[in-house]
């Protein structure tokens, strides 16, 4: 299991020099990758490609672009072009969002969400093929190529909690990329679909890509109750909380991998039983806590 960091969404006078001295340090660190978000702050593909070409040599990943309000052809354009710029280390994330973000407050229709994930997909895979595409679906159309310069194929990775939308990453994508989901769910719902899905198609075996928030502390009841109040918007938002209520977790803070050093080890080796091929560590504490996190972290390189 490839083991990587979150990145944090930089701000202040300097957020581009933020991100690359976070990035540096994870490449320094000898993580495999780092992912970045994208919700209300700085575009994650703009901020990794100005980053991610300062730092060589850690995979740069997107965690994740909603889809409804980027085109595909626009979206697969500004990829080929990250890619480009961080030499072909990029991985896609892309999703959803949430009815709450496209429907409320960018005001697209958000009723049929994995035929518009389906369909965008349709346009976005083979464009970053540089393939040309002409598709007319009920949600998407595109009749156009690029000549965007690229050093290879981009991988994508597809935000996938439901079964179908597990089905529908493992047969077209390169896999998944999880928040909020704990080692039961993907073990017995997660790993199992995706993989079936890929088999059928007759895809390798997919990336399931797990981010967590994790925290090694001597004080496991305060780092709970403090991952609780950081994550409680994710207890709410319906996809997240039917993988919660899955897995029988009460809120974000029951998912959320807290302990002493064996206690963390020993729920990030169950994420590796249960399938996952790369743990992403959701770094969410600072001064004492937050630098023993990281130092233990980095002991799951060796």
């Amino acid at each position: 299991m490839r083991i990587g960091v979150s990145l944090r969404d930089p701000s202040g006078p300097s957020p581009m020099t933020a991100l690359r001295e976070e990035l540096q340090r994870a490449a320094d660190h000898g993580f495999t990758s780092a992912w970045m978000s994208n919700i209300f702050g700085v575009d994650a593909l703009t901020a990794l490609a100005v980053a991610g070409n300062q730092v060589p040599g850690i995979e740069v990943g997107t965690a994740v672009v909603p889809t409804y309000p980027r085109h595909p052809a626009v979206l697969a354009q500004q990829a080929r072009t990250v890619a480009a710029a961080v030499g072909g280390r990029l991985v896609l994330g892309i999703g959803l969002s949430h009815k709450v973000v496209i429907e409320d407050m960018f005001g697209y229709d958000f009723s049929r969400p994995v035929l518009h994930m389906r369909e965008y997909l349709a346009v976005l895979l083979p464009l970053l093929d540089r393939q040309s595409v002409s598709f007319t679906g009920t949600t998407v159309r595109a009749n156009v190529g690029l000549t965007t310069p690229s050093p290879g194929r981009v991988p994508v990775v597809v935000a996938a909690l439901g079964t179908q939308m597990l089905r529908l990453a493992g047969a077209q994508a390169d896999g998944t990329v999880l928040w909020m989901t704990g080692p039961a769910t993907v073990r017995d719902h997660v790993v199992p679909v995706i993989r079936a899905a890929a088999a059928s198609a007759g895809r390798p075996g997919p990336r399931v890509v797990c981010i967590l928030p994790v925290c090694v502390t001597d004080d496991p009841d305060a780092a709970r109750e403090r991952a609780a109040r950081i994550f409680a918007i994710y207890g709410e938002l319906p996809s997240y909380r039917a993988m919660l209520d899955r897995e029988g977790a009460t809120g974000p803070a029951d998912v959320a991998i807290v302990g002493d050093e064996d206690a963390v080890s020993a729920q990030i080796s169950a994420l590796a039983e249960a399938g996952v091929t790369d743990f992403v560590a959701g770094e969410y504490t600072t001064g004492a806590d937050g630098a023993r996190t990281r130092a233990f972290l980095r002991t799951l390189l060796t």
